[in-house]
């Protein structure tokens, strides 16, 4: 969207939707798209739309977000029941509720997750909400009523989109979705209603042709949609509360700490968010984060790493705090090892350590298969790898890096993007360099060939220093004169051809249902899955086509609607199926086991 709309809460998105005549809600996509061109003003609060000569649309947003339909008014004959309300709330980016702050803490930005955390991890518990309630301690606790209701809606909203995939899920479609998500948290489910809304903002980032936009992002977290709401009226006990969510981050008090930054990298988020995210460790080796993000662009993701950090009274910028060290007293830390910033913080800068002292040289030392079973069993998703550059390999999503890491020979990609951030500027630099050995911080990227995506690299010249690779720019002069490639290297191996199955799932979460409804033969690529031991594959795409194509007649010979509940849970048990085989081959790929725990 052209237009720079404050936040609309879902609830009020809903609402509006809900209140349009059957023949408005048919014109509503139209009039999102022509509202994007007309003019706009923004006064403090308030945003002023001119829809044509004599009439005006007004959005008060008091404190940055709209929370109430009555925020929304507009000056035509048909309001408050007109089109352009709707359109104005579907156009606008989406709100998220803000959570309480910190215990004792002053008034902050809302916090954010870190960067490519699933839905699963979004917030923490808060004093007082269903997910602290106790369960009788004979009875395992059980969903109440609501909330078995709001997982059910919110199933049924999802299907719909599902059978409509990105080009069919219009404005009514979304606020459907966004209403059981409003639902669903007003319940105490808050997991479901965040994946909910991030399924909203990827459709929007379709329709609106934004390059942020990934079909495999829109894929995981509409799978994710669906398969919390089957198996939350099921569930009892701790799979209850893991599939409910929480609300926010709590704060425990963590004592004295001393602290050595090991990086900062930026974050730039499709839902409209920037800043920065520094890691640093302690002298065990535990790790601790320090972010800044809130609403912004790619502007804000390049300066925040230049803005002081809120911890204490430090002066420190994330830039200088990824490099120097930090002493803090009265720390409160969540559960995500993410630094509070309460009234009773004090913090201080302290000497740094570089990569290969003491005590940051541990963070490599740890083999790598148990650093991937880390980051595969719920980790921080992080590896501290030593390796030996080898040169590119070009791939659909474009050129990434190889190099070899103990014999294993491992893609490196840009972990953003954006053209703002130096990723993979840095990343071209780098592979001109073959046989340049480094120290690489890195996070898995699950995938049947050893991948993960290149955060920060120490200096090819300095080995004491280290540079951020999506907030500071290499130069040629910081290369070193190109050294001989390391020999032998091992070819990609023959791939299990689970692609077929996996290209049907997103078919079917970009184009609907009817993309796989179309008469043909899935039995050519069910033979070829079974040929690689994938016969599960094979059944599950029978059925993911055929429960596409299930069209019943009735009596008089007439087509009855499409069985979306087939077709869903078809729908799901391949997506699910595929997540874990990834997950088993890219353990595989690695030598690691993602069954067991790392080592301590």
């Amino acid at each position: 969207m052209s237009l720079d709309l404050p936040p609309v809460a879902p609830a009020v998105t809903a609402e509006l939707v809900q209140g349009l005549t059957p023949r408005l809600r048919k014109r509503l996509d139209a009039g999102v798209t022509k509202l994007a061109g007309r003019p706009s003003v923004r006064d403090g609060d308030t945003v002023r739309i001119a829809v044509d000569d004599d009439t005006h649309l007004e959005l008060h947003a008091p404190g940055g977000t709209v929370t109430s339909t009555d925020a929304i008014r507009c000056g035509c004959l048909l309001a408050p029941d007109c089109l352009h309300r709707a359109a104005a709330a579907s156009a606008a980016p989406i709100a998220e509720p803000e959570p309480e702050s910190e215990p004792d803490s002053e008034p902050q930005s809302r916090p954010q997750p870190l960067p490519d955390a699933g839905p699963a991890s979004v917030g923490e518990d808060a004093p007082g909400t269903p997910d602290t309630q106790s369960a009788s301690p004979t009875e395992p606790e059980t969903p109440t009523p609501d909330q078995r209701a709001a997982a059910q809606a919110m199933y049924d909203a999802a299907a719909a989109v599902l059978e409509a995939g990105t080009d069919g899920a219009g404005a009514v479609l979304q606020a459907e979705l966004l209403r059981a998500a409003h639902s669903a948290r007003i319940s105490g489910l808050p997991r479901i209603a965040a994946s909910a809304v991030s399924v909203v903002t990827q459709l929007r980032a379709a329709r609106g042709a934004d390059p942020a936009y990934r079909l495999a992002e829109l894929t995981a977290a509409l799978r994710e949609v669906l398969v919390t709401a089957h198996r939350l009226p099921g569930s009892t006990g701790p799979e209850l509360a893991t599939l409910r969510g929480t609300a926010r981050q709590p704060y425990s008090p963590d004592g004295s700490l001393r602290l050595y930054g090991l990086f900062s990298e930026p974050v730039l988020t499709a839902t409209g968010y920037a800043g920065a995210v520094t890691w640093t460790a302690d002298a065990e080796g535990r790790l601790y984060t320090v972010s800044d993000v809130v609403p912004g662009g790619p502007g804000r993701a390049v300066g925040a790493a230049d803005r002081a950090v809120r911890i204490g009274d430090t002066a420190l910028t994330h830039r200088e705090l990824s490099r120097a060290g930090l002493a803090v007293s009265g720390a409160t830390v969540s559960p995500t090892g993410r630094l509070g910033a309460g009234a009773g913080v004090r913090a201080v800068r302290a000497s740094g350590a570089a990569w290969r002292e003491d005590p940051l040289a541990g963070l490599w030392e740890l083999p790598v298969t148990d650093q991937v079973s880390r980051a595969l069993t719920g980790g921080d998703g992080l590896l501290f790898l030593d390796v030996t550059l080898i040169g590119t390999v070009r791939e659909a999503a474009g050129d990434c890096l190889l190099a070899d890491c103990d014999g294993l020979t491992l893609r490196l990609s840009a972990a953003h993007d954006h053209p703002a951030l130096p990723y993979r500027d840095n990343l071209r630099l780098l592979s001109a360099a073959p046989g340049t050995r480094l120290r690489v911080v890195a996070r898995l990227d699950p995938s049947p060939l050893p991948r993960a995506l290149l955060l920060a690299t120490d200096h090819p010249r300095d080995p004491g220093t280290h540079l951020d690779l999506g907030l500071d720019r290499l130069q040629h002069a910081d290369l070193p004169a190109p050294a001989m490639a390391p020999a032998g290297s091992s070819p990609a191996p023959d791939e299990a051809p689970l692609h077929l199955l996996r290209r049907r799932v997103h078919q079917a979460a970009s184009a609907g249902r009817r993309v796989l409804a179309f008469p043909g033969d899935s039995a050519t690529d069910s033979r070829r899955l079974g040929r690689y031991g994938l016969a599960c594959a094979g059944d599950l795409l029978d059925e993911l086509h055929s429960a596409a194509a299930d069209r019943s007649r009735d009596v008089f010979g007439r087509l009855v609607p499409a069985d979306i509940n087939r077709f869903a849970r078809a729908w799901v048990a391949a997506a699910h199926y595929t997540e874990e085989v990834d997950r088993s081959l890219c353990a595989a790929a690695w030598g690691a086991d993602p069954a067991l725990p790392p080592a301590p």
